[in-house]
């Protein structure tokens, strides 16, 4: 606080030995001391005021702004809705529009089909072979191609 070095306290201290006397030099010191305790508890509680004025003036200030923030009604999604809502009368509007008038298509006249010359038969005319493959079996022996094995009667006794 003061830049006071030990010597400058011990020249005090002579002097006042010197000037108050040593009778009555711990009665003053005492007051001294005193009065230092009391200017210091008068610094921290202003100091503590000081604080507190502080404090309440940020505390006012975001109660303020939290205030601000609540009457403006915040809405993320304002701008998303107005967008889908452009893009509702848009659509709406293309639909409204009527489309230029399209030609139709002319009519085809039927043509009678042509009188099958032969009656139609159920069978096909040439009927192929059908050959399923062999059975997988480990003690069978292989068809030769073109042949198709016939089924091995397989019992089990029992």
């Amino acid at each position: 606080m003061f830049d006071i070095s030990w010597t400058e306290f011990a020249l005090i201290g002579v002097v006042a030995l010197v000037f108050i006397g040593p009778k009555e030099l711990p009665a003053v010191m005492r007051t001294i001391g005193q009065y230092t305790r009391k200017v210091r508890s008068m610094a921290a509680d202003f100091q503590n005021q000081f604080q507190e004025a502080m404090r309440e003036a940020e505390m006012a200030d975001l109660k303020k702004q939290v205030d601000d923030i609540k009457n403006t009604s915040f809405d993320p999604l304002k701008d998303v809705r107005e967008d889908l809502s452009a893009m509702g009368k848009d659509l709406q509007s293309s639909f409204d529009a009527k489309p230029a008038p399209e030609a139709k298509p002319e009519p085809v006249a039927a043509t009678p089909e042509p009188a099958p010359s032969e009656p139609a038969s159920l069978e096909p005319a040439s009927p192929e072979p059908v050959t399923e493959p062999p059975a997988a079996t480990a003690d069978a022996e292989p068809a030769p191609a073109g042949e198709v094995a016939a089924p091995e009667s397989t019992s089990h006794p029992a």
